[in-house]
């Protein structure tokens, strides 16, 4: 701790043009460019005595001096937000697999920012990956383009549309991974300044509880999670040799690492809003006053408008992930009930049907936890809030600090906290319900055709 002289120099400064900490005060229509600066901060003079300065107690001109200190960070400085910059450090594991994948060539070219370059070596390295994996892809894929064209049973050709439907995703890499890159660096940089921000208002620095260990259980399931749907696969479904598994490794450890990193930004920010309603409650408990609603209000605009940028920021990626998903399960339910229902083979299952049902309930996992992660995102960042706003006791809060807690409670209801791919579709549970209905429509007409034409040729 520092001594009374040290302390009440700087203080002896420090209060001459500054006091009271409180954010700025915006108008009630909030714009929300505001949230891409700095957070600025203000301090009143008019009402403090310096004689009563002087008196201060020396914890309490610590307090005041951390506080000042705080005032002072700016997020456009990379060194400190490097410091605070926790999440990045977590899954910092998640992005050198993308990046060894070719998926995401963005570095930690400076302190504090994430960028994307064309001429990086790391874009370079995708790009002579991508193309050495393309061979590999384009041999496998005559093939199987060979069995489709070939074939005349009706569980084969199923099977090879599914084989050659797997092999898609490698192609839309450079559209939905390279092409995203720099709103991706421009969203993880995001988040160190946010965590700055978090600092200054609550003095204390994010922490994300267990992530870093997770994320490495969750690395190397993803990977043996592609080793074994593959292996079983081959084992399952006639006409899949094994060395074609060598075009898919990558492929299916990419969709489960897009899926692991869905559900790793989801549950961070789920924390960052957990942990910022905490802070608030605590400090409105002990002074609920307008300058601290005020300075909670604009970091929980900024906590929105991070949820947000996830999914435009991400939003090529995840739609193609979704349509490519639907197409699966709509295809590998359709030949899954064919096979079942065909009288060669009565109503059991064999091992054909078994890689099918494989398949299906891999798709809708995954399905399952983009939508899950983003509902559950969603709840979290204003309920917490909403709850301490809704807990204050008004006959003793004074008419600013009211006409703030308005604020905070309009500023929730203007500008939900939602998960949208630029517009296109709204990530949450509403999502699953509708995709279920979807493919049960189409699953719906595709088995009348299969009824129609069995029927058709039994006449014959």
């Amino acid at each position: 701790m520092r001594s009374s002289v040290d302390i009440y120099l700087p203080l002896d400064n420090i209060f001459k043009m500054y006091s009271v900490f409180e954010e700025k005060v915006v108008a009630e229509n909030i714009n929300f460019d505001l949230l891409r600066s700095d957070l600025k901060v203000n301090l009143k003079v008019d009402n403090i005595n310096k004689h009563k300065i002087n008196s201060m107690d020396l914890i309490v001109q610590e307090k005041e001096y951390e506080r000042f200190e705080r005032s002072r960070l700016n997020s456009s400085d990379g060194d400190a937000v490097e410091i605070h910059d926790q999440f990045y450090r977590d899954h910092k594991l998640l992005l050198i697999l993308f990046r060894v994948l070719a998926v995401m060539p963005i570095l930690r070219s400076e302190p504090g920012r994430i960028t994307f370059s064309w001429r990086s070596i790391a874009t370079i390295y995708a790009i002579i990956f991508w193309c050495l994996m393309t061979v590999v892809v384009i041999i496998v894929g005559k093939e199987r383009i060979h069995i489709l064209q070939t074939t005349t049973q009706f569980d084969e050709y199923i099977y090879a549309i599914i084989f050659v439907i797997y092999l898609v995703p490698h192609f839309w890499i450079p559209f939905v991974g390279w092409g995203v890159a720099t709103e991706v660096a421009k969203y993880k940089t995001s988040w160190g300044a946010f965590q700055l921000r978090y600092f200054r208002v609550t003095g204390t620095s994010l922490q994300f509880p267990r992530l870093k260990s997770l994320i490495v259980v969750i690395s190397v399931g993803c990977l043996l999670c592609a080793i074994l749907f593959l292996l079983c696969l081959s084992f399952l479904l006639e006409g899949y040799p094994l060395w074609h598994t060598l075009a898919y490794y990558h492929i299916i450890t990419m969709i489960n690492m897009n899926c692991a990193l869905w559900y790793i930004n989801s549950r961070a920010i789920k924390t960052a809003s957990y942990s910022m309603a905490l802070c608030f409650r605590k400090e409105v408990m002990k002074d609920c006053s307008a300058p601290i609603i005020s300075k909670y209000r604009f970091l929980w605009l900024n906590l929105s408008e991070l949820l947000q940028s996830l999914g435009n920021a991400y939003a090529r990626t995840y739609s193609t992930l979704c349509i490519f998903i639907f197409v699966n399960i709509v295809i590998a339910v359709y030949g899954a009930f064919a096979e079942i229902v065909d009288h060669k083979h009565g109503y059991t299952i064999s091992y054909k049907e078994a890689g099918l049902i494989v398949d299906v309930v891999y798709c809708c996992t995954l399905l399952f936890i983009f939508c899950d992660c983003s509902h559950n995102a969603t709840l979290g960042v204003a309920k917490g809030i909403q709850k301490t706003l809704l807990s204050i006791n008004l006959l003793k809060a004074d008419l600013e600090a009211k006409n703030e807690i308005d604020l905070f409670i309009v500023a929730i209801e203007m500008n939900p906290a939602i998960v949208s791919l630029k517009g296109y579709v709204t990530v949450n549970r509403e999502l699953l319900s509708g995709s279920i209905g979807m493919i049960t429509v189409y699953l719906l007409v595709l088995i009348q055709f299969k009824f129609s034409l069995d029927k058709s040729t039994t006449n014959v």
